[in-house]
């Protein structure tokens, strides 16, 4: 019989082993093609630590998340919020739907350039743009939920006189809880991209930031660096928080099935 700790710990080993192998075939082609637009990858290990021990990788890691966090908070509260009630109302929804057409096909750029014309190089001007690039996005995915809500759960909420907070907690959230995490975890991989574009054009802090003043340079090591740091940071994110946090959701659906 396998056990679950050895069953967890094979995927963990492919995907070391995996993780290897693009390192190996990364070094072997950069020393077949030695260029410094190419650096292989102990140089871009040498320069992160450095980055690191100067103090600048923490710093401009700890200002990148810290406007992933804000703007992904802001937009699923709003995109959630907003997307419930179109889902919810018909005429709402048709009326509002050809705005969330535009919004939806609007490009990043420029909400991001017409934030900082307008509110200036501010954080609220930055947050605010990355927020509204993915507001849309949630909408759509929480508005579908929406719809889907089976109407019988209602009714028994309404026959047993449950208060407007209990139907939200036990007849409306554990519903939508798979369209809550659908459009969380796209979130989180779209706004930091966004983030860094926001920073790259107007920030002086921050990865997005780093990254276009080593281009200035050309240095291709740090700018690899900075991006694969804030990348593994992410995927952190995704494997020790967002995962658990969805699989301990839906332990009542794992109950009933």
């Amino acid at each position: 019989m396998v056990s679950r700790g050895s069953g967890v710990a094979l995927p963990a080993a492919s995907a070391a082993a995996s993780l290897l192998a693009l390192c190996l075939l990364w070094g072997l082609a950069a020393g077949m093609w030695p260029s410094r637009a190419f650096p292989p990858p102990l140089e871009v290990w040498r320069v992160l630590l450095k980055e690191a021990a100067s103090g600048d990788l923490g710093f401009h890691l700890a200002m990148t998340l810290w406007r992933v966090a804000a703007a992904y908070v802001v937009a699923m509260v709003v995109g959630s919020v907003l997307g419930v009630l179109l889902g919810m109302h018909r005429r709402a929804d048709s009326f509002f739907n050809p705005w969330l057409v535009l919004f939806l096909n609007l490009p990043a750029l420029v909400v991001i350039v017409l934030a900082y014309i307008w509110f200036g190089l501010t954080e609220a001007a930055a947050i605010g743009a990355v927020a509204v690039n993915k507001i849309p996005n949630v909408v759509v995915t929480m508005r579908e939920g929406a719809r889907a809500l089976e109407p019988r759960y209602a009714e028994m909420a309404t026959v047993y006189r449950l208060g407007p907070l209990d139907q939200i907690r036990h007849v409306l959230v554990p519903q939508l809880q798979p369209y809550f995490a659908a459009a969380s975890r796209s979130g989180i991989a779209l706004i930091w991209k966004i983030v860094l574009v926001v920073e790259l054009l107007g920030r002086s802090s921050g990865v997005g930031f780093q990254i276009y003043l080593y281009f200035q340079i050309f240095d291709v090591a740090a700018i690899l660096a900075y991006t694969l740091a804030f990348v593994a940071i992410m995927l952190a994110i995704e494997l020790l928080l967002v995962q658990p946090l969805e699989r301990h959701a839906t332990r009542w659906r794992r109950r009933s099935a």
